[in-house]
């Protein structure tokens, strides 16, 4: 965190810190002495100028700190008047070099986001009849304007005559300090140990302090040292609260428009009328719970980090163990060919040791990569938290958006540089000595470059089953050569595997299989070199009821002549001769059941029900050829008819609003119909093997719904 504590001119610990509007802190005495004139003045301007600067400049440098200056920790700055000390207060607008000037006239706007204000508002800027002058001065008037670039991004400031003194303290980072020096402050001045112990007194003659050996050892209480007082040693930290520079008052609200705290008197000024006003403590909290939540989201990742160091340090002994054990069976190798190998020995060794040494380099690179990261990450988590710390709402307000935004843009940065990272290199060595080849081309012996993949992992989260289709995904064999999968799928019955796909991808979704089934997959890797293991086995279980509705392009396409509407649930048809449409599934195993509601019927027209194989006739009347089987109806009666043969009359019939319900059971191959909730006959058709589709035939007069995933009825099948 120190160095986020440090000056970007002087390289020391912020004394009497200011903010630029850019977020960035400089030293006040820092401030001072980089600024300069921005426009040329006349010599009476010049003159006051360098006096200005002149007496910026001569006066003496205190200590950066209290409590560092005690301790001998750092360098000195130099001091300042009072007026940086009370904050005499006008605006300061940053602006890039290359803006024109009509975007520099934006600092008198004070609902220009830009605009930075101290505690007292200047009575030079806003209403100033002299604007022009005070921005870009002409050779001859009286005052000078200075400008600051800024160290870190360059960004201009410009002021008026008072300069960087219009710099707003950084409160909260001054606090930070303090804090930050109060601990080191306790350190023993005479220890030579690293780090010193714990001073225990401090002289106030001398003004050191010393823990308890060092106080016996270089000032003892005898002689004319007997007569020191010896105190407990005090931190520099002190409780600040935010006084209106204005109306010298405590800072009670903060000003969303203006971007300031105000007190009590302000709030009736005509500057903040109109303007939001929210408490100052309930801005400084939500502001702190925010920032709380992107240091715990931060944190977490930085924690991820440094288990993430581990592994890449683990990693280094496992190349080294992974390369010790290869160089023995590849010696175990060679000594069988000891006739004509121990020439070649040597090298194929070497080029092992190559490889180790290039993958610990490798792995210490990225570990120190990951290490700065990390450190860099750390600091600012460490700051932030300080800053969380903070009890002056007001000084934590100053910043307390730019560290939101600062730890938001890490958190971002993150995901790419680290989160997403992976050891650049295999701790395994990937390659294999063939000792098969032979004697005469043993000069051209090599390694092989491949081995057989890892077995691939599936992916549970990411596998389903729906109606009767089953979807697996897989990841890749970490460290493998692969060039393509292999999916296999059991019967659904706990029988054999079959092979259902072959290819690159690593998902995979299988469709037609049998309902209320449970299915196991497994998937293996293969290469050049041939196939890996299988991977575990993964359970799908298919759904135990049907959902399905008309499929348009089974039933003909376009030119069907039938109509399908509510999403293909219902279906009609525009001409007197019969269209068979078909469901959007087959079945080939359960027990299924699904139901037509009759929404519109005329008395001239017949609708057929039931099932079909997939070539059934489709310009055809349903059971007019040996692909289907089916139940036509009328007002009155309805018939069973396969093969154009219709038999078994069975009297009752249909209407509008009536129900139709198929029941097709797999398990006893047969087929059942049921009309408004009573069976309609005994059993219609048995000895139904094979794959079966849902089916009905219509003609223009009938408009018919189907309804799906219901429970199968219990029927008589005698």
């Amino acid at each position: 965190m120190e160095e986020e504590l440090r000056c970007p001119v002087c390289k020391q610990l912020y004394a009497s810190p200011v903010l630029l509007p850019c977020y960035h802190a400089l030293c006040l005495a820092c401030a001072l002495d980089i600024q300069t004139a921005s426009s040329s003045s006349s010599s009476t301007a010049g003159s006051s100028s360098s006096s200005t600067a002149s007496s910026t400049s001569s006066a003496g440098h205190p200590p950066c700190h209290p409590a560092i200056a005690a301790a001998h920790l750092h360098q000195s700055h130099s001091q300042h008047s009072s007026a940086a000390s009370t904050g005499s207060s006008s605006a300061t607008e940053s602006v890039s070099s290359d803006q024109d000037q009509a975007d520099k006239v934006s600092i008198l706007s004070e609902a220009d986001s830009g605009v930075i204000c101290c505690t007292s508002r200047p009575g030079s800027y806003a209403g100033t009849p002299n604007l022009q002058g005070l921005l870009f001065p002409p050779a001859g008037s009286g005052g000078s304007v200075y400008s600051l670039a800024c160290p870190v991004c360059r960004k201009l400031v410009f002021f008026d005559e008072l300069g960087a003194r219009n710099l707003p303290l950084y409160r909260a980072m001054e606090s930070i300090v303090d804090r930050f020096c109060e601990r080191e402050a306790l350190r023993c001045q005479m220890c030579e140990t690293e780090p010193p112990k714990v001073a225990t007194v401090i002289c106030e003659q001398c003004e050191i302090r010393y823990c308890d050996a060092c106080r016996e050892l270089c000032h003892p209480a005898r002689g004319p040292l007997a007569k020191h007082s010896l105190t407990k040693p005090r931190g520099a930290c002190q409780l600040r609260e935010s006084i209106c520079g204005e109306h010298t008052e405590p800072l009670t609200m903060y000003c969303m428009g203006c971007k300031l705290p105000i007190c009590n008197q302000c709030i009736g000024d005509n500057r903040h009328q109109s303007h939001d006003l929210q408490s100052i403590t309930a801005m400084c909290k939500a502001q702190k719970t925010e920032l709380s939540h992107n240091l715990q989201q931060l944190s977490e990742k930085a924690r991820s980090t440094t288990e993430f160091i581990q592994r890449l340090k683990g990693m280094s002994d496992k190349v080294t163990d992974s390369c010790i054990e290869f160089e023995r069976l590849v010696t175990v190798q060679c000594e069988a060919l000891i006739a004509a190998i121990n020439a070649r020995r040597d090298v194929l060794l070497d080029v092992i040791r190559s490889d180790k040494e290039a993958k610990i380099r490798t792995l210490k690179d990225q570990q120190a990569s990951c290490t700065g990261k990390l450190q860099q990450t750390t600091g600012l988590i460490q700051f932030c938290i300080e800053a969380l710390k903070e009890t002056d709402s007001a000084a934590f307000l100053q910043v307390g958006s730019m560290l939101i935004n600062r730890v938001a843009n890490t958190d971002m940065t993150w995901h790419q540089e680290v989160t997403n990272a992976a050891p650049r290199v295999s701790p395994i060595i990937d390659l294999t000595l063939d000792d098969s080849s032979v004697i005469r081309a043993i000069d051209n012996l090599n390694f092989i470059q491949m081995k057989l993949p890892l077995a691939p992992v599936i992916i549970p989260e990411d596998c389903s089953a729906e109606n009767n289709s089953v979807t697996v995904a897989w990841q890749a064999p970490s460290h493998s050569f692969v060039q393509g999968y292999v999916l296999e799928l059991d019967d659904g019955n706990g029988g054999e595997f079959r092979e259902v796909y072959c290819g690159k991808e690593t998902i995979c979704t299988v469709d037609g299989l049998h309902f209320n089934s449970m299915y196991n997959a497994r998937v293996k890797a293969f290469n050049n070199t041939g196939e890996g293991e299988y991977s575990e086995l993964i359970g799908l279980q298919t759904a135990e009821v049907a959902w399905f509705t008309f499929d348009s392009v089974l039933s003909g396409g376009p030119c069907s002549g039938l109509n399908f509407s509510s999403e293909n649930q219902t279906v009609s048809a525009d001409g007197w001769e019969h269209r068979v449409a078909l469901g959007s599934v087959g079945f080939s195993r359960g027990v299924h059941y699904w139901e037509f509601t009759i929404d519109k019927y005329t008395a001239d027209t017949d609708p057929a029900f039931g099932v079909a194989r997939l070539d059934v006739a489709r310009d055809k009347m349903l059971g007019k050829d040996d692909k289907g089987f089916a139940m036509y109806i009328d007002r009155q009666r309805s018939w069973f008819q396969h093969n154009s043969v219709h038999e078994r009359r069975v009297e009752g019939g249909i209407s509008t609003g009536s129900t139709v319900g198929v029941l097709l059971d797999l398990e006893r191959h047969t087929l059942h119909f049921i009309v408004n909730e009573m069976p309609q006959g005994s059993v219609a058709f048995r000895d139904l093997y094979g794959v079966f589709y849902p089916a009905v035939s219509v003609n223009r007069g009938v408009t018919l719904t189907l309804h799906t995933g219901l429970d199968a009825p219990r029927m008589d099948y005698h």
